[in-house]
This record gives structure tokens, C-alpha cells and sequence, in this order.
């Protein structure tokens, strides 16, 4: 199981402004992004009654998972199933694909099928649907701009115009509505072994600290 390192910022707009410009002489947009460099993303959280993976966040529990289902744009063609776990502040993301189909059934309560999936991860989300009683909790959407930059195999993000909705039943819905809950962009950085001095240079805010921020936290309501 491979583990990365992972720091969080909150930052504002003329921030933004800074960095963007700064990691545009040194890194690439993702490729994946349209024309300005930036791409929709829709995840889909689960929790349990007692609200377990919130509550773990909340608390600083130093190992702790929660799974999500996740999308890009409106395209419902290509969607994963994750599990992001993190162990003394080290991250860890495990995926396999899912249909819109699958996708559809799991919010619909339909869970069997998960139970005969060749994938393990969907025979491991079934267990703890049953045992932990995870559910679908609440939708989270945002704009990333991504950059990449490959030693030291680093992902700077900018997450902008954060929100979210409890209307489960139409996470696969492009016309979906949400509540813009959290006005702050969120800058993540994300790499292996070790991070570059020329990234670690670029990403300094001034007057901004490391902190813990998770989105689903921030737009549960």
C-alpha cells in the first residue's frame, strides 16, 4: 500500500492569483482539464448512522477511511468508487470503476451485487454497508485546477466554489442544485517520497498555516 504526504491551506482570492501564476512557470495544467485548466468534480460520501467518518475527522482520529463514489463534469460515463485512508497524517486512495448502473443501485439501497463484484473494493464496501451500516451520506462539488509536476510525483490543487447537497437520490443528475456553504478556496499539495524546494517555493502563502480541512465536513448540514 503505497502512502502520500498531503497538506491543506485555506486561502483567498488574491492568494489564488499568486499561485496560479507562480506554478504556471514551473508545473502543467492536468491534462484531463478543458481549455482554462479547470474541471468539475462530484463525489458522492458515505457515512454511518452515528456519523463515523465525520466525527473521526472532527476528532483527529490519526487512522481513519471513508469511501465515496466520484465523477468529473457530467460525464457519468467514467465513475469510481474510492476509499481514501489516512494513517499518522500519511494519505492512501484505493479506486476501481463503477456504471452509473451500479452507481444508481447503491443509492437506491440495491447493495447485493457489490457482495459478486470482481473488484475487492466493492466486496469490501459491501462488508461494511453491512456491518458499519454505511450509507450515502451527503453530495460534494467543486472546480479544481490541477497542477502536476513529476519528480517527486507532486499534485497542486486549487478547489474553488465548494458545495454541497443532501438530495442523494440525484447525484447523477447534471442539472443538480447545491448550497454554496464554505466561500474560501482550499489549496491541497500532494507528493511521494519528497517535495520539490522549486514546489515548496511556489506554494508558500504568506500568512497561511497547514491545517486539517476536509470538504465533506465542511458542507455537511
Amino acid at each position: 500500500m503505497k502512502f502520500r504526504h498531503e497538506y491543506k491551506h485555506q486561502i483567498n482570492l488574491a492568494d489564488i492569483y499568486g499561485l496560479r501564476t507562480r506554478l504556471s512557470a514551473v508545473a502543467r495544467h492536468d491534462p484531463h482539464a478543458g481549455e482554462d485548466g479547470t474541471y468539475s468534480v462530484k463525489s458522492l460520501y458515505f457515512d454511518n448512522y452515528m456519523d463515523k467518518a465525520l466525527r473521526e475527522k472532527q476528532d483527529g482520529v490519526r487512522i481513519r477511511e471513508k469511501f465515496r463514489i466520484r465523477y468529473y463534469g457530467c460525464d457519468t460515463s467514467f465513475i469510481k468508487l474510492e476509499k481514501k485512508s489516512k494513517i499518522n497524517g500519511l494519505c492512501n486512495k484505493v479506486s476501481c470503476p463503477i456504471t452509473a448502473q451500479e452507481c444508481q443501485k447503491i443509492i437506491d439501497g440495491d447493495f447485493e451485487f457489490l457482495l459478486h463484484s470482481e473488484h475487492e473494493l466493492m466486496r469490501e464496501l459491501y462488508a461494511k454497508i453491512k456491518y458499519q451500516l454505511l450509507r450515502p451520506k451527503c453530495i460534494v462539488a467543486y472546480t479544481r485546477e490541477c497542477f502536476v509536476y513529476p519528480p517527486g510525483n507532486v499534485r497542486v490543487t486549487l478547489d474553488m466554489n465548494i458545495c454541497g447537497s443532501n438530495n442523494i437520490k440525484e447525484f447523477l443528475n447534471p442539472d443538480l442544485q447545491f448550497l454554496h456553504l464554505f466561500r474560501n478556496t482550499v489549496l491541497e499539495v500532494k507528493w511521494d517520497e519528497y517535495l520539490p524546494q522549486i514546489i515548496r517555493d511556489c506554494v508558500q502563502v504568506k500568512g497561511r498555516q497547514s491545517a486539517a480541512f476536509s470538504k465533506y465536513a465542511a458542507v455537511r448540514f
